[in-house]
């Protein structure tokens, strides 16, 4: 839990960072901690730049309460391109979505009909070996 919540302290230490130039802010919205231990807050500058968080304590896969957070953060690029980017973070860690980020390429035709062969096989068993 520390990690995550180091995680969300740096994402919001650099939207900051990035508003500390000479744009004005013109959204600053804080709220929390509350006492269950949710939180939100939200901030904008003049020149474009917005980043929003909300977290709170959720159960994790092992029973015991887990920091969740999910926000967004846009900006825009040196190159001209509006740069938004949807995210979570939790015991699977880190994860981002946006449109300028890169995705896998797709599965090759034969290689996802094996797949779907081997999926209807049953597992092997020691005598297999």
């Amino acid at each position: 839990m520390q990690f995550l919540t180091g995680v969300c302290l740096v994402l919001a230490l650099a939207s900051l960072s990035s508003c500390q130039s000479q744009d004005a802010i013109v959204r600053n919205d804080f709220e929390g901690p509350n006492p269950d231990g949710s939180y939100k807050w939200a901030i904008q500058t003049e020149g474009g730049v917005f980043h929003e968080q909300r977290g709170g304590l959720e159960p994790s896969s092992s029973g015991e309460p887990a920091l969740v957070v999910e926000g967004q953060y846009q900006y825009v690029a040196p190159d001209g391109q509006t740069i938004n980017v949807l995210y979570k973070a939790d015991e699977n860690g880190f994860q981002p979505t946006g449109d300028h980020l890169p995705t896998p390429p797709p599965i090759p035709p034969a290689i996802a009909r094996a797949l779907a062969y081997l999926a209807t096989k049953p597992p092997p068993t020691d005598s297999d070996y």
